[in-house]
């Protein structure tokens, strides 16, 4: 009897923890590297956890190096927690759009590959339907002047980098990159998206 007892507590309070998270949803984008991704999308109200990582590759467990070749096949790419009563996945899309080039194919930059694609990964039918009508919009309105080719896939396995790509700019925001290629970045989020962060 105390045995049930236990296991009926157990079972309990397992419910309840997934109750909780139930309402935490997730979003992957890939926007050329993902230390830039990282730091703008950490600033987000309502944004829980962000993980840097690999998705939409054909090699299972690759490493940095190995994406990095471009032969894996994989994105760099960022795996957003967010609430949804606090962040809808639209604003998500805005962020996304509006702080990388998404009409230049496999290129952010001086980073040109495969592996820092413009590319969304829906997790469910409402977020692939809301990226596709978001794309199509800006391609009517010709909102860059050039066609957008972000593309727009089912999510795969994520795989996580390795501990020292995660919180990268705010561990290591002295480092030139870091200045140069991040900081701009994020004072243009900052500047566009003042309403949308934590304070």
């Amino acid at each position: 009897m105390r045995n049930i007892l236990i296991m009926a507590i157990i079972l309990l309070s397992a419910g309840g923890a997934n109750a909780q998270s139930k309402g935490l949803q997730k979003a992957t984008f890939g926007m050329g590297c993902f230390w830039c991704s990282e730091a703008l999308f950490q600033r987000l109200n309502g944004v829980t956890n962000v993980k840097s990582g690999f998705e939409g590759g054909n090699v299972a467990n690759p490493s940095y190096e190995d994406v990095c070749t471009g032969a894996t096949g994989h994105a760099e790419v960022i795996e957003v927690t967010y609430d949804p009563a606090k962040i809808k996945y639209d604003e998500l899309l805005e962020v996304f759009w509006k702080s990388h080039d998404p009409t230049t194919l496999n290129r952010q930059g001086a980073d040109v590959g495969t592996q820092y694609r413009s590319v969304v990964f829906y997790h469910n039918e409402e977020q692939k339907a809301l990226a596709e009508k978001y794309k199509k919009e800006l391609n009517d309105t010709k909102a860059f002047g050039k066609p957008v080719v972000t593309a727009i896939n089912k999510a795969s396995t994520f795989y996580v980098a390795d501990g020292y790509h995660q919180d990268y700019f705010n561990k290591n925001g002295n480092q030139p990159y870091c200045r140069l290629v991040i900081l701009p970045k994020v004072e243009k989020l900052e500047k566009i998206f003042k309403a949308k962060l934590k304070h």
